[in-house]
């Protein structure tokens, strides 16, 4: 992957312009924003994750974030903010994109990888990305179709339009979805919107067990989240775990999932 990540920048056109988390980084006819952790200079390469917004996001309205910037800065990270064309991201079987494969995405996820290891700095082999409700969804398809792209995977309030994929691409990588138990926006079960509809969570997630052989479940209780986690033979882990409460987000969980991605090993 770090052989990828490095030709395709060699392939990019260089940056007009400095960039950061005030100021849009251009990858050709994309952007995203970038805040790096206080000190990133003087410590090497640095971790990160990558943020998908919700629908009608932005990449400034991410670094709006101050709680998810404090908690991540103080850790170490950069916080990358992704945007969609238009506030949205291209998924298959969308209500506006029902034909997509989703390349247009994983291309420029590709690229943006690419961008930040070289123009910034970070490491390669620990990035996570993350994000919420259709943020969550963009989250699921790199999973399935860039496992080896980013070190793990965390999306929040969000899975597949329509159903899961048929098949992924191998190996499986480290999955932990975080959803509100009263998600009336992006209900656990689904609902319906125009001519497709959300898909079920458990679906997602029971493809997603079969395609990387997780093993039987164990549950645990962290603060107000109750999860449920599997582990393959690789070390990979798939957890899903509960909140009571609706669609929202709570920078807390952000920090419990980056803190399971860390004791698996995987960042």
């Amino acid at each position: 992957m770090r052989a990828l990540i490095l030709l395709l920048a060699l392939l990019m056109p260089p940056m007009a312009a400095a960039c950061g988390a005030d100021t849009d980084c251009r990858i050709g006819d994309r952007l995203y924003r970038i805040a790096l952790p206080e000190g990133a200079a003087r410590s090497g390469p640095v971790p990160a994750i990558v943020w998908a917004h919700g629908y009608r996001g932005s990449a400034a309205g991410v670094m709006r974030n101050g709680s998810m910037r404090k908690m991540l800065s103080d850790a170490g990270y950069a916080l990358i903010a992704a945007e969609g064309l238009g506030g949205s991201w291209t998924l298959p079987n969308g209500p506006r994109t029902p034909d997509s494969d989703g390349s247009e995405e994983f291309s420029y996820f590709d690229a943006l990888v690419a961008d930040v290891v070289t123009a910034h700095g970070v490491d390669p082999d620990r990035i996570l990305v993350s994000g919420f409700s259709a943020g969550g969804m963009m989250v699921w398809n790199l999973a399935c179709h860039r496992p080896t792209l980013f070190a793990g995977f965390i999306p929040f309030s969000g899975t597949f339009w329509k159903e899961p994929p048929q098949a992924c691409a191998a190996p499986a990588s480290s999955v932990i979805h975080i959803h509100g138990t009263q998600d009336k926006t992006v209900p656990l079960t689904g609902r319906p919107i125009a001519d497709t509809h959300q898909g079920v969570v458990e679906d997602a997630l029971a493809m997603y067990r079969a395609h990387g052989d997780f093993g039987p479940s164990s549950y645990y209780q962290i603060g107000p989240l109750t999860c449920r986690s599997r582990q393959n033979a690789e070390g990979k882990i798939l957890q899903f775990c509960l909140f009571e409460g609706g669609h929202s987000f709570r920078t807390e969980f952000l920090g419990h999932a980056i803190n399971e991605m860390i004791e698996a090993g995987r960042i």
